[in-house]
């Protein structure tokens, strides 16, 4: 590469990041409390609400490549689950692993999931 091999940033689409930011603003409990353990630590980044593509992901962890999506009941409904699915291939054929987590799981014990997530990501 010419530029030593620097990595060239995406280009990111100003829809996909005016929506990010206006979701992390208006996050679900959930996503919240999970958001507030998450931050705490220093062994794993995440970030909240990254846009990636048409998508936008609840929680990445860029260098384990992985996806964390906090899921409410909405999408047991409708053609919610069929949407979770298209996406999860998208993702999946970036290279991008989706881990899924019932929004009660998180509501419930949400240190417990975030240490998971966090050993998830070392690994």
């Amino acid at each position: 590469m010419a530029d030593g091999g620097a990595k060239v940033p995406r280009k990111k689409q100003q829809r996909d990041v005016t929506r990010a930011r206006r979701l992390r603003a208006n996050m679900s409990l959930p996503e919240v409390f999970l958001w507030r353990e998450l931050r705490q630590q220093d062994r794993v980044k995440f970030r909240r609400q990254h846009p990636l593509g048409p998508y936008v992901l609840d929680f990445y962890c860029a260098d384990a490549k992985v996806c964390i999506e906090i899921d409410g009941i909405s999408h047991d409904m409708g053609d919610q689950p069929q949407r979770d699915a298209e996406r999860d291939e998208w993702l999946r054929s970036r290279g991008i692993e989706v881990t899924r987590i019932p929004a009660t799981e998180v509501l419930h014990s949400p240190s417990q999931i975030a240490e998971a997530l966090i050993r998830h990501c070392q690994r």
